[in-house]
């Protein structure tokens, strides 16, 4: 069995779990897979939140912890973020509305809001997301 992560033509997403890629392949054609919400049939595959790879062993020969590769995961994807995103610190909230009312490029953007700033930002209409960023090491030593 395979599950995949779904969105109907409407912006809902939902989840399908398929006997395999044949099988979601066969069911998309044929207009059987139905979003659970507004019934549409225009149905395309999203990338998946979450996923983990399992390898046989890691480079020193060790089987990974699940702890370990959560770890990995985590940061990889600071990484990620560090190297995409800019950097407004603290004025993520000011920076995020200037891109959403169009007065400033649209941008990938991080920083810091507060919990004041975020319900402003939600009842705006801004879409953002938290990522718990793992702690760096301490560069002065």
């Amino acid at each position: 069995m395979i599950a995949y992560d779904l969105q109907c033509s409407n912006g809902h997403t939902f989840e399908g779990w398929f006997e395999d890629s044949k099988a979601y392949a066969d069911q998309k054609k044929k207009k059987l897979i139905a979003c659970p919400i507004c019934n549409d049939t225009s149905v395309d595959l999203i990338p998946s939140m979450f996923a983990i790879k399992s390898s046989p062993a890691s480079k020193t020969g060790e089987d990974l912890t699940p702890a370990d590769a959560l770890a990995r995961i985590s940061q990889q994807a600071a990484e990620f973020v560090e190297k995409n995103f800019d950097d407004v610190g603290c004025d993520f909230a000011k920076e995020a509305l200037k891109i959403h009312y169009g007065a400033s490029e649209p941008r990938n953007i991080r920083g810091v809001s507060t919990k004041e700033e975020e319900k402003t930002l939600k009842e705006e209409g801004v879409e953002f997301f938290k990522i718990p960023m793992p702690a760096r090491p301490d560069t002065d030593s």
